[in-house]
């Protein structure tokens, strides 16, 4: 279908035939970090908390949504996408809300360390050693002991997708759900090899060639685009690996590698959702969600992790 009417119009808002400028991460991040809704605006959930994680050699602030007041809950972790350099607790607080409230979990979004201060592996490392944290303190969360989902968009779907494989590998604690909102999966792009990258190259936020630079940040230290821990799309075994809910978005480079890694998790047996935001372009979450034909992605993630 078409570009949605009001997507394209804030698209038509911008200058055109800029020329291609140089990413400064401190000048990115002002900008994508800033919410589109006031605070009072937001869905409201029915305790919020900030945390200071000691783990892992850092100091990880963590933000925890609790849906209701309960004995124990299920529990999501939730990483935030920004092309591993950009992103916070406050720039996906108006995503993690509804995300709570939908599904019944305790949410705990974790503000990892960005690149290019720290590049890969310090964001997988920090999210895993959070997922781990969590397991070694039940009765501080009030974790129910089963259920321990991840979620993330973006990049931060790249570090769902890894850290998924990483639980599977090392055993010492396991995922139980997986949530990839139009995640970016192939770190190498030495090459385009999916059709998306060309149909949706130019003129919808995120650009194609601008892919590399914008993760150059992460991979600054040699970080190898073959490893399944960079680029979770290289996993040839997906054995194992929790259930997944994959959403895309028609306009988006991106598309196709969320896409073919829900037919790869399928092949090896793995039970995918599927679900393609026609007329969506990457980032709608939290973005374009107060438009109608959007607002049921936070219902369709609560449904999927109850």
């Amino acid at each position: 279908m078409p570009l949605h009417p009001e997507i394209k119009k804030v698209l038509d808002s911008f200058p055109q035939n800029q020329s291609k400028q140089t990413i400064i991460p401190e000048e990115h991040r002002k900008m994508f970090n800033q919410p589109v809704l006031p605070l009072e605006k937001r869905v409201q959930v029915y305790k919020v908390e900030e945390k200071k994680v000691q783990t892992n050699g850092a100091e990880i602030p963590i933000r925890i949504y609790s849906p209701n007041q309960s004995e124990q809950y299920p529990i999501l972790l939730y990483f935030h996408g920004g092309a591993f350099f950009s992103g916070n607790l406050e720039s996906h607080d108006e995503v993690v809300r509804p995300i709570c409230k939908e599904s019944g979990y305790k949410v705990i979004s974790v503000d990892y360390r960005l690149a290019p201060e720290f590049p890969y592996p310090a964001a997988l490392e920090d999210c895993y050693a959070i997922a781990k944290w969590v397991t070694e303190n039940q009765k501080e969360l009030a974790w129910d002991g089963v259920n321990l989902a991840l979620a993330g968009d973006s990049s931060g779907g790249n570090l769902v997708a890894a850290i998924s494989l990483l639980a599977r590998n090392t055993r010492e604690f396991g995922i139980t759900k997986q949530v990839l909102v139009y995640p970016s999966l192939d770190l190498d792009f030495s090459e385009c090899r999916y059709p998306s990258q060309i149909e949706n190259g130019k003129g919808y936020f995120v650009e194609t060639d601008s892919l590399e630079e914008h993760n150059s940040f992460y991979l600054k230290n040699g970080a190898n685009t073959d490893d399944p821990l960079v680029s979770p799309i290289r996993e040839k075994n997906l054995v194992g690996l929790p259930e997944a809910l994959i959403i895309t978005a028609e306009y988006d480079p991106m598309r196709d590698e969320g896409e073919l890694f829900a037919e790869n998790l399928r092949n090896d047996g793995v039970n995918v959702e599927l679900k393609r935001y026609e007329g969506a372009t990457h980032g709608f979450l939290g973005k374009f969600t107060h438009l109608s034909e959007f607002q049921p992605v936070y219902q369709l993630i609560g449904h999927f992790l109850k």
